[in-house]
């Protein structure tokens, strides 16, 4: 039995327990009923997400999310994935983390250091870390979009993690060490 991306994304949704959002859409393959109707992102929301997925996955000896197109990437499941709640929360969360961080730090998430950056990011995760709120929603959002984008990327899947693009024999006992990368889907 051949498994695709597709199949792949499905059993790592049912294994998380279809805790992310979205994961509704992406284990029956329908869009959700209810969304809004031309929800568009302008270029400069793309550069946002992009320098937030850079944020939370930065470039090291292999490249960042930025590298993957992770913006992008973010605004085709918030359209096509989520639903009209889901995406308010999203756009409102953006919103929020765009006025919170300029006011905070007094320049643009954009413009401010990587280590401003994660500070706030980190801040927001431990501020929302135990609340059931619309601002931590948006953190878990932002942190699962990030991860399901990067390491289903081609970067992410063969510079990050130990791709091999057609697998050999079974081999139940290959040796293993931490300072392996682990194998991509």
């Amino acid at each position: 039995m051949t498994m695709n991306r597709r199949d792949a994304l499905k059993s790592v949704m049912v294994m998380m327990g279809g805790t992310m959002v979205g994961a509704t859409a992406i284990l029956t393959g329908c869009a959700p009923e209810y969304q809004i109707e031309g929800l568009n992102f302008s270029p400069e929301d793309i550069a946002f997400l992009d320098e937030i997925g850079d944020t939370i996955i930065p470039e090291t000896d292999t490249p960042g999310a930025k590298a993957t197109g992770i913006g992008a990437f973010m605004v085709m499941m918030v359209q096509d994935t989520y639903d009209a709640d889901q995406q308010k929360t999203f756009v409102d969360g953006l919103n929020m983390i765009r006025k919170d961080f300029k006011s905070t730090n007094g320049s643009d998430f954009v413009e401010a250091s990587q280590e401003d950056r994660l500070a706030y990011l980190n801040g927001m995760n431990e501020q929302f870390k135990t609340s059931k709120g619309e601002e931590a929603a948006v953190v878990n959002m932002l942190r699962d979009l990030t991860v399901l984008g990067y390491f289903t990327s081609e970067i992410g899947a063969t510079q990050a993690l130990n791709y091999v693009e057609v697998p050999g024999k079974f081999d139940p006992c290959i040796p293993w060490s931490a300072a392996d990368k682990a194998y991509a889907i």
